[in-house]
């Protein structure tokens, strides 16, 4: 049978010194482990999942609201499904007046201590980076390009150097929504890419994991150059994300020197929703399927197209009904974009949060794979894409806000020549055989995403352990692995009810019996308790040589037709660390 592997590493760790001393304190070792393979800064492989203040929160940031937002991020359960980084947006940092942002004596922003104050010596900011961090999720901050009129004022001293900002400074404009007043750098100066290595390496003291540019635009590559060689050389992993409004013939650039780009301007429609006081409205998502067409070559690992965030939850302050949602959410999993929310994570239904937490929607994102578009006709809108495991994800939309409308679509024009096995995302619902053309019925704004399995295709599929549909529970963790299929292990697996790892979205077109195949992480004998779909457990006592080479083990289980979950776990002592498994 050919082999259909469905490799997606979404869920992101916190890799702070702190952290992991803590981790080693409390658990005994996963085993040597060699850094995860990683293009160019090492992060970025799949589209990023988090959060971020400026939707919800907007001008008014405070570390007791950020802390909020962790903390419901862990508790809700979208942590363990993939989502990681909490991100400040604009509006941290002191605004005297339009002279620009307030800046310390090498002449990088003050934090606003009144709305993140610092305990004792340390930084507001890195207070609640660490408190961001104890929730095991992993932390963004932002900032615009150039340098502060204030420091030019004071002509700071450029950290490290025997320069000062006047020897970099320019009197051009620069971008910032708060205070203004930021004029640009001369990076042919001395003393400039020092400047901002400066800044850079203070956002790593602070425990800092991703960094949004915004304002940016062809201009300012020098600025996006200089901030990718600072991040780079802080030997911190952290993400680099520009905005707004990015030049789609400059993608090749953006792909240079970052892991992602906005597209356009905001989602969120302020005075201008149709609904007054939401978020965003369906005007404002529509704008995005044209982008999606557009920007497709461009997004891949570890550089990705950004549609802006991600609206969903929140009841109808959203804009967006639950069908609209759906769309959004489903047309930015076809684009592989990062998946940042923008709304209160404390206040989703269990509704909104099953729609965040869906591992068969949330795999078509973090399979880093860009849809084409292959229908745009009046309302209906479809866009198709390959898996590397044959299959085909295909999303059809109803691009009214108003009526329903049926969409149809040649499965040829989706690379489906004969007949496929089909499943709605979903709902994790089969839905039997199609073929020739697939058409259905849509009301205002609703999407129907299906996964296509062509006849023929084989049936085996292979789904890493940190893929980010799965569930990693407790005190279960993921990390690198040189030689894992991934890259990636789960591993502190076991020693409690609470540690385990459920692997999801494994969809079946009929019920029966397949061979159950995972590779595995042990040095010595220890044992997994396997349930499939909550069912008794099947024990298997393992034996292994290492916690750095895979060997692999097979049971036989019984699938329903339809989506199916195993869990593997064992409440009474440790497991192996666990790779990948294959359903045969």
């Amino acid at each position: 049978m050919r082999r259909r592997s469905r490799a997606i590493t979404g869920i992101r760790t916190w890799t702070a010194a702190v952290g992991l001393a803590v981790v080693a304190a409390l658990l005994p070792p996963v085993g040597a482990a060699a850094p995860a393979h990683a293009e160019d800064n090492g992060v970025g492989l799949t589209p990023a999942l988090g959060w971020s203040s400026w939707s919800f929160v907007r001008k008014d940031p405070t570390a007791a609201k950020i802390d909020a937002q962790a903390d419901a991020m862990k508790a809700s359960g979208l942590a363990a499904a993939g989502f990681q980084y909490v991100n400040v947006d604009d509006f941290w940092y002191q605004c005297p007046g339009s002279q620009g942002p307030n800046v310390d004596a090498n002449g990088r922003w003050v934090t606003d201590a009144t709305k993140f104050p610092a305990s004792g010596s340390t930084n507001g900011i890195k207070t609640v980076a660490d408190h961001v961090h104890a929730d095991g999720l992993q932390f963004g901050l932002y900032v615009t390009p150039g340098v502060s009129q204030q420091a030019v004022a004071q002509n700071s001293a450029i950290l490290g150097t025997s320069y000062h900002v006047k020897d970099i400074a320019t009197t051009t404009a620069e971008k910032n929504y708060n205070c203004k007043g930021m004029v640009g750098i001369d990076y042919s100066k001395p003393g400039a890419q020092a400047f901002i290595d400066s800044w850079a390496d203070e956002f790593a003291s602070w425990g800092v994991d991703y960094v949004k540019i915004d304002g940016v635009g062809t201009s300012d590559v020098p600025d996006i150059q200089a901030w990718s060689k600072a991040l780079v050389q802080t030997g911190r992993p952290i993400h680099l994300e520009l905005s707004n409004n990015l030049a789609i013939g400059s993608a090749a650039t953006w792909k240079q020197y970052a892991n992602g780009w906005r597209t356009s301007g905001d989602i969120e429609c302020y005075s201008s929703c149709s609904t007054a006081g939401t978020l965003t409205d369906w005007s404002h998502v529509q704008s995005r399927f044209g982008q999606v067409a557009s920007w497709q070559p461009d997004g891949g690992p570890g550089a990705f197209n950004d549609y802006d965030s991600l609206e969903v939850g929140n009841g109808s302050a959203t804009g967006l009904t639950d069908a609209e949602q759906q769309s959004q959410m489903s047309l930015w999993a076809l684009g592989a974009s990062p998946l940042i929310l923008g709304t209160d994570l404390t206040a989703l239904t269990q509704t909104e949060l099953g729609y965040l937490k869906n591992g068969r929607v949330l795999a078509v994102d973090q399979d880093a794979i860009d849809a084409s578009r292959i229908v745009n006709s009046g309302n209906q809108q479809v866009y198709s894409k390959k898996e590397k495991d044959g299959s085909v994800v295909i999303g059809l939309f109803n691009y009214s806000g108003t009526g329903s409308t049926t969409v149809s679509v040649p499965l040829s024009a989706a690379g489906i020549s004969d007949s496929a096995s089909a499943t709605d995302l979903w709902s994790g619902a089969s839905l039997g055989t199609v073929s020739g053309t697939y058409s259905v019925t849509l009301g205002p704004g609703a999407v129907k995403l299906i996964k296509a399995v062509p006849t023929g295709s084989g049936g085996s599929v292979t789904i890493e352990a940190e893929a980010a549909g799965n569930t990693v529970a407790g005190a279960a963790k993921v990390a690198s692995c040189a030689a894992c299929s991934g890259g990636k292990k789960v591993g502190y697996i076991g020693d409690g009810a609470a540690n385990y790892v459920t692997i999801n979205g494994i969809t079946e077109p009929a019920a029966g019996s397949h061979t159950l195949t995972f590779a595995y992480l042990v040095s010595g004998t220890r044992s997994f308790s396997i349930s499939v779909n909550g069912g008794p457990d099947i024990v298997e006592q393992l034996t292994g040589t290492s916690f750095a080479t895979p060997a692999t083990a097979s049971v036989t289980v019984q699938l329903n037709a339809g989506s199916n979950t195993i869990k593997f776990h064992n409440d009474t002592a440790y497991a192996p660390d666990l790779d990948a498994v294959t359903v045969d």
